[in-house]
């Protein structure tokens, strides 16, 4: 852990140079950089500026829960920042959206660099850095690469559709300076952006490749490497972390914002699936390449998976049926046979680019099928459900894809312990991170260990800094504990008359977060007619339009599904009700969740409660989070599902959300919602 970072003279250790500049204290600069913008110091920003300099200091991991209004954003860039400064290195502030990547290189740290500069030896210089395939490929653009070979599509539309987005991608590769794709507006689907870029396994590598030079992956890299905050994501900072190769510049601070998804994020990363389609698009990769004889095994291989999934039932996979292990091992071994008749990975390199593109593409394909139906092979035969690391699930068909066989680790607490908390300090950060008003449900999801949530213990701590909003004047938390506990069966009557009076109360402006897209679509559906006030759903349009009608119209409402408890921050009046239709708990089917809760289970844990229930904490708090977006809001927060007053868990959910005043009494709740919509 690095102990050099802090050069006072109160505090600074034995370690620092002689020769490191004498900096303003972090409490100065967030003074200086809140007055530069025009806001107000917050005593929790105060706070959590201290604390992460404190945790730089010491070396220690630090988690901290500050609500919305806080500043965060500051709290954490000013220490790193001046730990930038002190140590000639990189800070890496990661982060789970592209919404708050743009909010932090567009807004925050342009303001930020210019506040400080005068307090600091040179202007603090930030970058953003994205994976590989988030930039074009010169080479692959200028045809200099293999086309890509396309999935199976079974609309004709689409491929006219796709057929356009590629001429857009041609034209924008002429003129795009960064190469980034989240730059190409409107954006292009995924079968269109493949044909133009490549992973970091498929890459030649910038000495190798014609177009090294003008490399739009390896300039942002070396933008990255001359700048003192860079800006990625989680994925990017797993993949990092996990692999032998480094994407990030050297660093000793790492910060994580939007802290509360790092563990679905990373999961993500190191999840593998297999599937007939899979297996096809590697055999044409391979093929030219390779006498047919031995492509043809792979295919004949990919043929009798393709059969066996079809007739499989869809679900997680407790124990190997003997016909799909033999069918696995035929798939590694065919797999295995073709990379040895690739014969060395780096021949042709040197004089023949094309070839080398050809061939480290086939190469990548064939690693991915082989290692993982290895995988899969060795996530089975444990004697005892402890010892158990993974779980392998059969996603069924569907009209756009076939069945797909998935894998994923059933925790990923010892790969950020050993990989990205080992060696560095750590500071995560959220608004939502103390379930049941402690921080030792994450913690050891993250694999910190349990601590005592709230205090040091094992090398971190835990602070949550509070919110400048006074949640208990400006909310109400209403339970409709009179209502009958939810179905299966979609939403019962009770619910939508609830729903229906709450809105008219409230004169609509409200958002109605729900369980499923089905439940939004249904009670969207049913209550359009009961409802005078518009009524907009998920999927009638673009996310980001459905929100701006819905901020511009103050009556209008937005119903939608899980996507949408994260995305939305609509400040003013035009949001004045939440609704939450039931608790957000994983759907008992879902393979990776119950085999996650079975496994706590078997090791001695409370499965329910470390991952079902901390899962709908979560969402809970972020649902709940939507409605206190500036410091002059107000309204109600009503939760349809009884259950958050009457179950044995309920009390932990609700210590999970924002303190606001608390009521079961729909009359005094439709009273308040009057009289905000006559304010």
């Amino acid at each position: 852990m690095p102990t050099d970072s802090i050069t006072t003279a109160e505090d600074a250790p034995a370690t620092v140079p002689a020769t490191t500049p004498d900096l303003p204290r972090v409490e100065e600069l967030l003074s200086t950089a809140v007055e530069a913008v025009g806001g107000v110091e917050r005593p929790g920003q105060v706070e959590m500026v201290r604390a992460v300099q404190q945790a730089i200091s010491s070396g220690d991991h630090l988690a901290v829960q500050a609500g919305t209004g806080t500043g965060k954003s500051l709290a954490y860039l000013i220490p790193s920042i001046r730990h930038a400064m002190t140590t000639k290195g990189a800070v890496i502030v990661s982060t789970a959206t592209i919404a708050l990547q743009r909010q932090l290189v567009d807004r925050d740290l342009p303001r930020l660099s210019e506040a400080l500069a005068p307090k600091l030896p040179h202007q603090p210089t930030f970058a953003i850095l994205k994976g590989r395939r988030n930039y074009l490929c010169r080479y692959k653009a200028a045809a200099g690469w293999p086309e890509e070979e396309q999935d199976q599509l079974f609309d004709p539309r689409e491929v006219n559709a796709t057929g356009r987005m590629v001429q857009r991608i041609q034209e924008w590769a002429e003129e795009t300076e960064t190469g980034d794709r989240d730059e190409l507006v409107p954006g292009v689907n995924e079968q269109a952006w493949r044909q133009f870029s490549v992973s970091s396994r498929e890459c030649l590598g910038a000495a190798r490749c014609p177009s090294g030079p003008e490399c739009f992956a390896e300039l942002a890299r070396a933008r990255a490497g001359e700048s003192d905050v860079v800006v990625t994501n989680h994925a990017l900072l797993a993949i990092d972390a996990m692999e032998d190769f480094s994407l990030l510049p050297e660093h000793e601070v790492v910060v994580v914002d939007e802290a509360h998804e790092l563990v679905d994020r990373v999961t993500s990363v190191v999840s593998g699936e297999l599937s007939e389609t899979m297996i096809s698009v590697t055999v044409r990769r391979v093929g030219r390449l390779i006498e047919q004889s031995v492509s043809d095994r792979l295919m004949e291989a990919g043929e009798q998976l393709k059969d066996l999934l079809a007739v499989a039932p869809a679900g997680r996979l407790d124990e190997l049926p003997p016909v799909l292990g033999l069918t696995l091992a035929l798939v590694r071994d065919a797999a295995w046979a073709c990379v040895t008749a690739l014969g060395p990975r780096s021949g042709g390199d040197k004089d023949d680019p094309e070839g080398a593109g050809l061939r480290k593409a086939a190469f990548t394909a064939l690693d991915e099928v082989h290692d993982t139906a290895q995988r899969m092979l060795d996530a089975f035969g444990h004697a005892e459900e402890a010892d158990r690391a993974e779980v392998v699930w059969l996603d069924a068909a569907t009209d756009r894809r076939p069945p797909v066989l998935r894998i994923a680790p059933l925790t990923v607490a010892g790969m950020l312990r050993d990989k990205l908390f080992g060696d560095r300090t750590v500071v995560l950060t959220s608004a939502t991170l103390a379930l049941g008003g402690a921080f030792d449900g994450l913690a050891r999801q993250w694999g910190l260990g349990s601590g005592d949530g709230k205090g040091e213990k094992d090398g971190w701590r835990g602070l949550d800094v509070g919110s400048p909003f006074d949640h208990a004047r400006s909310g109400i938390l209403y339970v409709a504990k009179h209502l009958p506990q939810p179905g299966r069966d979609g939403l019962p009557e009770a619910y939508l008359e609830e729903i229906t009076e709450l809105i008219e109360a409230a004169g609509g402006r409200t958002l109605g977060l729900f369980s499923s897209m089905r439940a939004a679509k249904a009670a969207t559906e049913a209550l359009r007619d009961r409802l005078s006030v518009p009524l907009l759903c998920q999927g009638d349009d673009s996310t980001m339009l459905l929100v701006k009608r819905f901020a511009e119209d103050e009556p209008t409402c937005l119903f939608g599904t899980l996507t949408l408890w994260q995305g939305v921050d609509v400040p003013g009046p035009s949001l004045r009700l939440v609704i939450i239709d039931r608790i957000p708990f994983p759907r008992p089917d879902d393979p990776l969740s119950s085999a996650r809760q079975r496994h706590v289970t078997a090791r001695g844990g409370n499965g329910f409660m470390s991952v079902a229930a901390t899962h709908a904490a979560l969402l809970l708090a972020q649902g709940a989070g939507r409605l206190l977006r500036s410091q002059h809001d107000k309204g109600v927060v009503a939760v349809l599902d009884p259950r958050l007053a009457t179950a044995r868990y309920a009390g932990f959910l609700r210590d999970s959300l924002p303190p606001f005043w608390p009521t079961n009494d729909p009359g005094k709740v439709r009273d308040a919602l009057r009289r905000l919509a006559k304010s």
